[in-house]
């Protein structure tokens, strides 16, 4: 079979899953529908912005289909007759009746190298955990979460100058070569897949917002790559008197221990002092104000300083 000749439905939300849906397009797989979570109002407007998938998919006009609980509402998927069930961070679950309806099966693009990091957060969690390498597993769908047969995986380092978002560009371009090299085999039998290992399975829980206040009797590395996990997107955060301070970059400055927990400017060095050393502080935001760097910070606010923190 050629690949402009297998239908495939594409399932997936966000930005990552777009572009990942305009490569499998544009690699000459015969897309045939989308299914995607609902639009949802953005702003302080509440402005109702469409997926980014499903901009994707109405450049192409691919029929899209946005329906509440994919549970109870898939019956629509027999009419598109789909060969390949391909996935990308679509946020729901999905249910077996679903699983069984193409001609072949359903592949999952998953974050992560599997076994490890199933789950919602994957990404967040290997920086978080201090990760040097993660990838991208090619992987069976099954009523089970990311537990199905692996067919194929690629990885890449993971560098302390990475954040979520660099990440995700190398998830991208992890998921490129997945697409382009190893699903024709796996739907020409020629891949057959293996049964992941049971015993070193790890879970990759959904980031709560407990997750994002920064715990500052953990170590310096500990809360550099809890920064980097949460940056762009979320943003780890402190107390600085009664504001919320998030922190979206900073880098391990030195090994000098002070007594108290603090932020302070030293050498026009904007620094967050913890137990075994400290680390200066890039990008930062003072809750009511708008994303500044360090110099900006030090300009604007440096009367704030030294101040204690919680």
């Amino acid at each position: 079979m050629d690949k402009k000749d297998l239908r495939v439905v594409f399932m997936g939300t966000p930005e990552l899953s777009a572009e990942v849906l305009n490569f499998v397009i544009n690699n000459g797989y015969h897309v045939v529908g989308l299914i995607a979570q609902e639009d949802r109002p953005v702003g302080r407007k509440r402005i109702i912005k469409k997926v980014p998938t499903k901009v994707i998919a109405e450049k192409y006009n691919i029929p899209v289909f946005q329906p509440h609980k994919i549970r109870s509402e898939y019956e629509f998927v027999k009419d598109l007759r789909p060969d390949l069930i391909l996935t990308m961070a679509y946020g729901q679950i999905i249910p077996q009746g679903l699983l069984d309806i193409p001609k072949y099966l359903c592949l999952n693009l998953h974050a992560s190298i599997l076994p490890k990091y199933r789950g919602a957060a994957p990404i967040e969690r290997a920086i978080e955990n201090g990760e040097k390498v993660s990838g991208v597993t090619l992987m069976e769908m099954i009523d089970k979460m990311d537990a199905g047969r692996i067919f194929a995986i690629r990885d890449f380092e993971i560098l302390e100058t990475d954040n979520y978002a660099s990440i995700i560009k190398k998830i991208i371009n992890a998921s490129y070569q997945l697409v382009d090299e190893e699903i024709m085999p796996i739907i020409e039998g020629k891949n057959k897949g293996v049964k992941q290992d049971e015993s070193l399975v790890t879970f990759a829980d959904k980031i709560k917002p407990e997750d994002e206040k920064i715990d500052l009797e953990r170590t310096k590395k500990q809360i550099f790559d809890q920064i980097r996990a949460l940056s762009p997107h979320i943003g780890a955060y402190l107390f600085l008197g009664e504001k919320k301070f998030k922190i979206f970059e900073a880098v391990i400055y030195d090994d000098v221990i002070s007594p108290k927990r603090e932020i302070l400017i030293e050498n026009r060095h904007l620094l967050l002092a913890l137990k075994d050393g400290r680390l200066a502080l890039k990008m930062v935001q003072l809750e009511g104000h708008k994303m500044m760097n360090d110099v900006s910070f030090i300009n604007g606010y440096n009367f704030l300083l030294p101040s204690s923190i919680k």
